[in-house]
């Protein structure tokens, strides 16, 4: 299990659900500002606003709120935010990568290793564990669109890598210069995907205990709440038991 996506039904427990999706929208909302304001507002013309984007779209964020985001970047009024990955290690010597956007680095660095001391992992210096990880593309898809024999004989046409299917979707990986292209091929057969993201995919993952495992998704979810933070990468593997609990 590599990514942030996994633990987000954990998150919606407890009754937090509003409060939650105020802060996927205000993540999504910066990060949609960032990719407008770095290349041009036209998501057509610029494949990391277009990926914001469809990343909004999955959350059913309102479109007046997208457009807003995109227009904040144009009218030159956005904060300057600054892109900063951490790296470090949880309980039982798991890796995490975690990205951020921040207009104040101290407050994040500071936030960041706070959830890692106090989780009883520690964060590291960059490249410490990102050694460990491969910078990937990835173009998801859900799976009504196509069976895997399909969509992997079209994912190799189209330059990709790597395909994963199963009843939950497709997971297309290529390299990360290709991402582009590769999502704007399958696009073309197969609709919008409901993702299209650089990802930093374990290379291999770490087993843990189940309690470990715990004290391994409350870091990552202390990690995730926080407002700078926009991804969080792990190389652990979590048993169905341990997140059915977590759910719970």
């Amino acid at each position: 299990m590599a990514g942030h996506s996994q633990f987000k039904n954990i998150m919606h427990r407890k009754g937090r659900v509003d409060a939650v999706r105020s802060k996927v929208f205000s993540k999504l909302a910066r990060e949609i500002t960032v990719a407008a304001k770095l290349g041009t507002p036209d998501p057509s013309m610029n494949p990391r606003l277009r990926a914001a984007i469809l990343a909004a779209r999955a959350e059913n964020m309102p479109k007046d709120n997208i457009e807003r985001a995109i227009k904040k970047a144009a009218g030159g009024d956005a904060e300057n935010y600054e892109e900063i990955r951490y790296e470090g290690y949880g309980p039982g010597g798991a890796a995490l990568i975690v990205e951020a956007q921040t207009d104040n680095r101290n407050r994040t660095a500071s936030d960041v290793r706070s959830a890692f001391t106090k989780s009883g992992g520690s964060l590291a210096e960059t490249g410490a564990v990102s050694f460990m990880f491969d910078r990937v593309g990835l173009v998801a898809f859900d799976a009504k669109v196509a069976d895997a024999d399909t969509m992997l004989e079209a994912a190799i046409d189209a330059g990709a890598d790597d395909v994963k299917s199963d009843e939950t979707g497709h997971e297309i990986t290529c390299e990360q210069s290709a991402l582009g292209e590769v999502a704007k091929t399958l696009e073309a057969r197969f609709g919008e995907p409901r993702r299209t993201a650089l990802i930093w995919r374990a290379q291999n993952t770490v087993d843990v205990d189940d309690e470990t495992a715990e004290k391994l998704i409350r870091l990552v979810e202390t990690i995730e709440d926080q407002d700078d933070v926009q991804n969080v990468f792990v190389n652990f593997a979590v048993s169905d038991a341990v997140m059915a609990k977590m759910q719970g």
